[in-house]
Formats: structure tokens, sequence, C-alpha cells
């Protein structure tokens, strides 16, 4: 995929002096910070320095007060709790921090559950409910799911159970009628941060509940590595709270990690690696969702919540193993999709992909659409059909805001849920081909053919000579990168291509590239099929990349990877 670099001009050449001077850094490292808004000494100290002790009031959320004096009862009077999870890595981890950190105060009186995707389906179910609340649960914490939960909340009432939300979706029109509602996206909430996952609002609650007991705060810091995956996993900003979280957990992650996480390291083959935020989403990630996707999700929750290390690394291996499987499933449904689009659609010219298939696996057909979106940059809807009803997962692109858009066809939909650039949804399989007319009708509406051209933003143009060692420290601190504080992205022009190029691994492109005397390795990831391009007009290119350290051997060098080439 090609993209439109879109490089900033407009950054004041007397602004990014200032910084420079007050701060003692590089001019590229002024302009860079100028860009993400740091523009003074003091945005600069918490920005590179992001301490817990910054973390805002739990109690500003709103119903936090309701919650803490309903979860201070249930303990007190000793009543019988159940920590109700989604199958993600996002319910998953903020599952496992709940009931962790709950059954240290009450023990067995805590008990956890995440639903089959196959048979239940997402977020709380009539039939969970009502078989906790016959062993003598009264008190539900939903945790990733329930701001929609309506009809299942008012069961849960109706059978002497009150449910607490602890979620971050988009709510719909109506709330459930829950004992507190704890989801920063609800439009009365004045919290001042709006995107924390799932996990990092069960960690408030946390947070808050133990302000109200008078317990040491500092305590929750053990946890901080279970939110910081829950948070990376579920690709959520990293910025305010998220950075402070994903910051201290990867730390943590690095330093001491619990159990469970130590085998998954070790079981996914990057124990001796610092552990990024990358290979959280792309390693780590992949393998905890697996059990959910082809089995039973409380595997995983096991697995974080370990109590010995053989234990742990008997369900890493379980983990390694539903992951080969998803993988396999995976690669078909993606080929069997791209057959759909090849004999349905016009690729060049639809603006959105709504593809379905009878007994697709529900469990990987998320995985699928995002790598259609990665392949056509097309919003995309898969389908799963089983027994006639459709099971849906959409990923959306950058300008289109795939929930609101599935929320104007609703009339055709049993359920749905999500966000901006991911959604759920359940349909009737007759109803399926009038929903996809109309999603592509709300596509074409709202989707300009610039909105279909991706771009990528270059926060500066550079020499190789520019990097030097205090340079590359400094661009280290700006992590932990993730949404909206990406790994700065540099373009330098007319580099020469030294040697041959060779491709390694599967489909990877290796280069070695000059300028000014100045030579770098450059790895392009899936750009095997450049290999002769870059050869082109006297071997010089144009390369947008991002820096890294990459260690092979025992060694560790500054590697160039490639986002684009022109």
């Amino acid at each position: 995929m090609k993209f439109k670099w879109v490089i900033d001009h407009e950054s004041d050449e007397n602004a990014v002096d200032h910084l420079a001077k007050e701060l003692g850094i590089p001019r590229i490292l002024s302009r860079i910070l100028l860009q993400r808004g740091i523009d003074c000494f003091d945005k600069a100290r918490t920005y590179f320095r992001p301490e817990v002790e910054e973390l805002h009031d739990p109690f500003l959320m709103k119903d936090m007060d309701k919650a803490v004096d309903r979860l201070h009862q249930a303990l007190e009077k000793g009543e019988k709790i159940l920590v109700y999870g989604d199958y993600d890595v996002d319910g998953v981890s903020g599952c496992s921090l709940l009931y962790l950190i709950l059954s240290r105060m009450v023990g067995s009186r805590v008990t956890y559950y995440i639903p089959d995707r196959i048979t239940e389906g997402y977020g709380l179910s009539r039939q969970a409910i009502q078989e906790h609340a016959e062993k003598g649960v009264t008190l539900i914490l939903a945790i990733d799911c329930g701001v929609t939960a309506v009809d299942e909340i008012r069961f849960a009432r109706e059978l002497g159970v009150d449910v607490l939300v602890c979620d971050h979706h988009e709510p719909g029109d109506e709330l459930p009628p829950a004992a507190a509602i704890l989801d920063p996206k609800r439009p009365d909430c004045p919290y001042p941060f709006k995107e924390l996952a799932g996990v990092g609002v069960g960690f408030k609650l946390m947070q808050a509940l133990y302000r109200r007991l008078g317990l040491v705060e500092a305590e929750l810091d053990e946890y901080l590595d279970i939110v910081a995956i829950g948070s990376c996993a579920d690709i959520v900003p990293l910025i305010d709270e998220n950075r402070i979280l994903v910051r201290h957990g990867l730390d943590r992650i690095n330093s001491n990690p619990r159990f469970g996480i130590k085998a998954l390291l070790e079981s996914s083959g990057i124990d001796r690696k610092e552990i990024t935020v990358g290979l959280v989403v792309f390693v780590l990630a992949p393998r905890i969702n697996a059990v959910g996707r082809m089995g039973d999700a409380r595997r995983a929750v096991q697995l974080f919540t370990s109590q010995s290390l053989q234990q742990a690394r008997t369900l890493a291996k379980e983990l390694e193993k539903e992951n080969k499987v998803r993988r396999d499933v995976d690669e078909t449904t993606f080929k069997e999709a791209l057959e759909i689009i090849e004999s349905q659609f016009d690729a060049a010219n639809d603006y959105a992909f709504v593809l379905y298939k009878r007994d697709w696996h529900p469990g990987v057909i998320g995985i699928a659409a995002s790598r259609i979106v990665e392949r056509f940059y097309r919003p995309t809807i898969m389908i799963s059909v089983v027994d006639g009803i459709g099971k849906g997962s959409a990923r959306s692109i950058a300008n289109f805001n795939v929930y609101e858009a599935i929320k104007q066809c609703s009339q055709h939909l049993i359920t749905f849920g999500g966000h901006k650039y991911a959604a759920g949804l359940t349909i009737r399989e007759e109803n399926i081909p009038s929903f996809i007319e109309m999603f592509k009708e709300v596509a074409r509406a709202q989707i300009t053919p610039e909105d279909l051209v991706p771009t990528m933003k270059i926060d500066c143009e550079v020499h190789l000579n520019d990097f030097d060692e205090r340079l590359m420290r400094l661009l280290k601190l700006m992590g932990p990168f993730g949404p909206l504080n990406l790994r700065p992205v540099f373009v330098s022009r007319k580099l020469k291509v030294v040697g041959e190029p060779s491709i390694v691994g599967s489909n990877h492109l290796k280069l070695n590239l000059e300028q000014n005397g100045v030579t770098m390795t450059a790895i392009g990831f899936n750009f095997a099929d450049q290999a002769e391009e870059v050869l082109k007009n006297n071997r010089v290119i144009d390369c947008a990349y991002v820096l890294e350290e990459n260690y092979w051997n025992g060694r560790k060098e500054l590697q160039m990877r490639l986002k684009d080439i022109k």
C-alpha cells in the first residue's frame, strides 16, 4: 500500500529554537515535541517522566461514589461477588485485575466468569447471570462490557443481583439500570480523560476503593503489568493516563514479571528481549486472544492469576498451541475473503466491503477484517453465519466512524456495539443483503475519494548523519509508542542503495542505504515485492522510516524500519 506523505512545514522556527534551548535538546527533537503539543519545560517533564502520582482523582468519574459504596458494602457484609469479563485481552486483563485484588481481600467469596465467544457471544448473558444468582452471587462487576446491556442488567435486578459496570465502549441511547456505571464515554461523565481501556476503568475503581478504605495505593502498582497488557492490546491512545499506566506496566514486565507473564514471554520466545508496546500487540496479545477465539478464554485468566511458574508454563503451552490453530484458520478465512472481494466487489471503486459466509469461525473474522483494511484501505465488515444468525466484526479507516455508520443501519440488526475504529454486530441471515446495501450507501455518502488514500504523517525530514547516540537516547524516552504517541517517522531523500537487496524471512526486504558517507541497515516488512523497484533510478530512493534498535546474536545496532519508499 502506498501512502500520501504529509510533512509538517509549519513549525515556527523561533519556537523550535526556543524549546531546544530551554530543554537543552537537539532541534530535531524540539520540532517533534512541538508537533505533539509539548511547548514548555513543565509539559516536557511530565511527558518524559510520567508518574503514577499524576493519575487523575478516580472520584471525578461519574458514579464512582456509588460504585465504591456498593462494593464496600458487599465486602463488609460477606456477599458473593462475580467478576464478569469480556473474552478479548482487555476483558481478560480487567477480569484478572479485579479478581486478584478482591480475592486478596475476601478470598473465595470472589469468583470470575468469561463468556464463551461462540455459544454466548459478547457481554453479559442472561443464562450466566441466572446460574450465578442461583449460586448466591449478589453483586456482579462487569468489566469491558455492560454499558449497553439494558435487558440483561434489568434481568439481574429482578433476580436480586446488582451490577457495577466498568466499561469504555460507547453507551447506547438508554443506560442500563445498574447500581453504578463507570464509563468515561458517558455523555454526563466529567472525567478529564475519556480514552481508558476497560482494564483502565477497572484500575480506577480499585484505586478509589483503596482510597476509601485507607489502604496504601502504591500497592496497586504491582498490577500495572496486567493493566499495560490490556491497554496495549486494545490499541488505546497512549497519552495522558494510558501513557502513565503503560510506561510503568512495561517497566514491571521487563524487571519483575508475574509467573503468568514470564511463562508467556518464554513460550513466545521473547523472554530475552525488552518488551515494548509492539511486542505486546503483535506477540503476546494474539496468544492471549487465541484461547478466547478458539475455546475457553478463562484459561487466559488462569494464566494471569497463576500462583506458580510450573502451572503458568503449562497454561502458556496451551495458549501457544491454540494460537497456531488460530493462525491456520485465520489464513484460510483471509484467503476466502479475498476471493469474495475479487468476485463480488470492485476493489478500486467500492467504498466499503461487507463480506459474509456460512460457518466462518467467529473468533478470527475480526483479525481477517483488519488484514482486509490493511490490504485495500476500505472499511470492512466480516460476518459469520451459523444457524441463521450472523455475527460480524467491523474494522475501519482513519476518517470513518464505523460504529456510527452501523448505528445508522441498526434497523436491520439484532444488536451492535463498539467504537470509531472497531465494532461488532449480530444480524439475522435474511437481513444481511439489505444491511449491506444500506451500509454501502452510508459509506459512500460519508467517505470522500481522498479518505481512501492513506496518509502518513512525517515528523521530520532529516539526513542520516543527524542521528547520534544522545538523540537516539532521547527518542527512546519518548516511548511507550502507540496511537497519538507514535514512534517518530522520518523522511530522508536521495539515499543510495549499497550492495544487493536481500529477501529475509518469508517476505521482508533488507537493504543497506548510504547518504553523506553514513551507511545504515534498513528492513521493510512485507516489502519483498519492491526489491526490483529500489534498483531503478540509479539505485536512489526516498524513504519514510522509523528508527529502532535491532538485537542480533548479542549485538545491538541502529536500524531503519521502512514505512514507505518513493
